[in-house]
């Protein structure tokens, strides 16, 4: 007489599943590691450190004991002129430079986008600026705007000290800043024409309309959620520049162009309050985490 075998039951489909999934997930997070581990030494690390040091009297000095200080830190920035003023500065500077990139860039990216001769070079050489280090825009251009010798007074027929001059060096750095960050904007501007569909432009050119309605009712609706992501990045990169700025015045005449960044940077390295500067540096990633917040609300919405 035989014995009959009987095989245990096969497990539910849900539970095949789920430990598929979770075989998956775990395999995932294997091959993330290698790229997740620099990310949180040098990115996540550093900024939970100065996020610790904000709340403590920290000072780049030897010998000195550093205390928790709770928010009083956030109490004298919050009383700091200095510190309102350069943010009053950072704000113009941003939004200006915004602005100005955007109209600059649509502008380029609409003649880009047409059937010209050379168009393949044009569109190369409008990129170089980006491809140039800030250290290098900024002296280039400080030969520019130089009072004797610059190109600028030259064909102006003027001598301007352009960079010390209390009223003309915010403009003045502020058409730098737009030179230099026009091109990136032009680029995902000309993507997104080129992702137009040219039905819709040959639907209205039945019905008569010039190039301005077509503007207006195809172009500009279209490329709506590629402006909003771009400006809001634009703002947030110019809100944080410091390289340029620093080549170009150092935050002078008299602080006239001293961001936020650059207030922040003489706080920690000329005056040696590290505490303080972390408390500058924790404000300010508030303001950018608020446009980054908005910018996601605005497209959650959309998306709705």
């Amino acid at each position: 007489m035989t014995a009959t075998v009987t095989k245990p039951p096969a497990p539910p489909a849900r539970h095949v599943r789920r430990a598929r999934r979770s075989r998956r997930s775990r395999e995932m997070w294997l091959l993330m590691l290698p790229a997740l581990v620099p990310v949180v030494l040098f990115s996540v690390g550093p900024l939970l450190y100065g996020i610790g040091l904000a709340f403590t009297d920290a000072k780049n000095t030897r010998n000195h004991e550093t205390t928790f200080v709770g928010l009083e830190n956030f109490v004298q920035l919050m009383g700091d002129d200095d510190f309102w003023s350069s943010f009053r500065i950072g704000i113009i500077w941003s939004v200006s430079v915004t602005v100005l990139q955007f109209l600059a860039a649509l502008g380029l990216a609409l003649l880009l986008n047409e059937n010209l001769r050379f168009r393949g070079v044009a569109r190369v050489l409008a990129v170089v600026p980006w491809a140039m280090p800030p250290v290098v825009i900024g002296l280039m251009w400080k030969l520019v705007y130089h009072p004797d010798a610059g190109i600028l007074n030259s064909l102006l027929g003027t001598d301007i000290n352009w960079l010390a001059d209390f009223s003309l060096a915010l403009p003045a750095i502020i058409v730098v800043g737009v030179w230099t960050g026009m091109p990136q904007t032009t680029v995902v501007l000309l993507a997104g024409l080129q992702g137009v569909p040219r039905e819709l432009y040959e639907a209205v050119e039945v019905d008569g309309a010039g190039r301005w309605r077509r503007f207006w009712n195809i172009t500009l609706p279209q490329l709506k959620p590629v402006i909003v992501a771009i400006t809001s990045l634009d703002f947030v990169w110019n809100f944080n520049q410091f390289g340029l700025v620093y080549v170009l015045t150092q935050g002078g005449p008299g602080g006239r162009t001293r961001l936020p960044m650059l207030f922040a940077y003489e706080e920690a390295f000329r005056y040696r309050y590290a505490g303080y500067a972390s408390m500058l540096g924790l404000a300010m990633a508030i303001v950018v985490l608020t446009v980054l917040g908005l910018y996601l609300w605005r497209q959650m919405r959309e998306t709705r």
